[in-house]
């Protein structure tokens, strides 16, 4: 068992909040992912776990067992931070033993470990490498190794592929996944990026200004969101949200359309809004269609990459009503 219990956990800088009272649980095994925008806590939230960051109040359990002021060596917790931050003038195979030399585990021991973790992250033929020679994603699978022969318990990621190109981080992903399947162990990621956020975790939280919005599997928050902030914030366009005057008759304050749930069509209709198209982004596999329509405003629509239609062109647009969202002046959904 290595699960974790956060209750009411609080930090404070001076007489700022930064954290208000937090509730988490974290279940053993689980890939769980904290993801917000810059500020949001996380981070913060990331090092209190590790012992790096001392909490305001509130207690932290892993298996039960209080570890709210343990040392962060004696909490069984390994992390892995954004900036790799391997030794430069020592070998991968150095930098991956250098805790386990600490810790004075015996040399056969270590040599076991070192082997099994460079098996499992490709880096057998690595290992005689300085840091240098080495690219951004070799680096962070020293960094992953590293962590991998201490066995911990728990493993934290602070943003661990932030530094890498578009397409490294895609596979990196990957491989995380991948590690995860393979070790079981309970993983705790930090990210501003929503794709990693989805992709990778099996249980998404997701913060705001220190709190948690909503906290769940990554396709509930998505197609479920609990507040008007989860659903701007998950999704790549954005969800539209429009404040309507219809929509308060209701109860309701805000009216959200996600772009794949919204069509451009032919022929006029009783529900249709026709629109203006302001901008066009033509990715390969899809178009973007930014347009100004007369029902809703700013709209964001995602179509397929061969429609014909040009700037400053005036459209039809179809919403799915039936997959709208709704949000109170709260900001919390709305049932229909």
């Amino acid at each position: 068992m290595s699960d974790l219990k956060i209750t009411g956990l609080t930090k404070s800088f001076d007489k700022l909040e930064v954290i208000p009272p937090l509730d988490l649980y974290v279940p053993d095994g689980s890939f769980t992912v904290l993801v917000g925008p810059s500020g949001c806590g996380k981070s913060t939230l990331l090092r209190m776990i590790a012992g790096l960051e001392e909490p305001s109040s509130g207690q932290l359990e892993l298996n039960g067992k209080d570890i709210t002021q343990a040392e962060p060596s004696e909490r069984e917790i390994a992390m892995v931070f954004q900036s790799y931050a391997l030794y430069p003038h020592m070998s991968v195979e150095r930098n991956i033993e250098f805790g386990l030399k600490l810790a004075r585990v015996d040399v056969a021991e270590r040599k076991r470990r070192i082997s099994e973790a460079a098996r499992m992250l490709q880096l057998e033929q690595l290992l005689e490498r300085k840091p240098a020679a080495l690219s951004g994603g070799q680096r962070q699978r020293v960094a992953i190794g590293r962590a991998i022969v201490r066995d911990p318990k728990v493993f934290l990621f602070d943003e661990p592929l932030s530094n890498l190109d578009a397409a490294l981080r895609a596979k990196m992903r990957v491989e995380l996944a991948e590690l995860h399947a393979r070790l079981g162990t309970t993983m705790i990621y930090v990210t501003h990026d929503q794709t990693e956020a989805m992709t990778l975790a099996d249980q998404i939280v997701i913060m705001n200004k220190g709190k948690i919005e909503q906290m769940g599997s990554p396709i509930e928050a998505y197609d479920r969101p609990a507040t008007r902030f989860v659903a701007e914030f998950l999704g790549a366009p954005r969800m539209n949200v429009s404040e309507q005057a219809k929509a308060k008759s209701s109860g309701a304050f805000a009216l959200g359309l996600r772009p794949e749930d919204i069509s451009i069509v032919e022929r006029q209709s009783e529900n249709t809004w026709q629109g203006r198209v302001r901008f066009l982004e033509r990715l390969g596999a899809e178009t973007i269609i930014y347009t100004d329509t007369d029902g809703f405003g700013d709209l964001v629509v995602r179509a397929k990459s061969d429609v014909q239609i040009s700037p400053n062109e005036l459209v039809h647009i179809l919403p799915d009503l039936s997959k709208a969202h709704r949000f109170g002046a709260d900001g919390k959904r709305i049932e229909h």
